[in-house]
């Protein structure tokens, strides 16, 4: 039987590698092809040629400001994912 103390680091473990977990995808050339081949990427390159436009900056500067706001985005919800996630552990913790 676990004590108290065990199943807390068993369910913190738990948590940490579905925090980390990703799969690793050993054909990245043939799926970063694919990537640049799709439809979003047009429409990407659209966005960053209006951005230059709107703002008066290279191309160069726009995409990397659309780079860097899809990276605030994604990191604002990973915060809030890892926050859900804590709180989820300090309800299971408490029972």
């Amino acid at each position: 039987m676990l004590t108290k103390n065990q199943e807390s680091i068993q369910l913190l473990n738990t948590a940490i590698i579905k925090n980390k977990e990703k799969k690793i995808d050993s054909k990245f050339e043939e799926k970063l092809a694919h990537t640049c081949q799709a439809p979003a990427m047009e429409a990407l390159g659209m966005a960053i040629t209006q951005l230059s436009n709107d703002l008066d900056i290279s191309r160069d500067q726009a995409a990397i400001l659309i780079v860097d706001t899809i990276k605030e985005l994604e990191s604002s919800w990973n915060d809030y994912l890892l926050m859900e996630g804590i709180e989820k552990i300090k309800e299971n913790l408490k029972s």
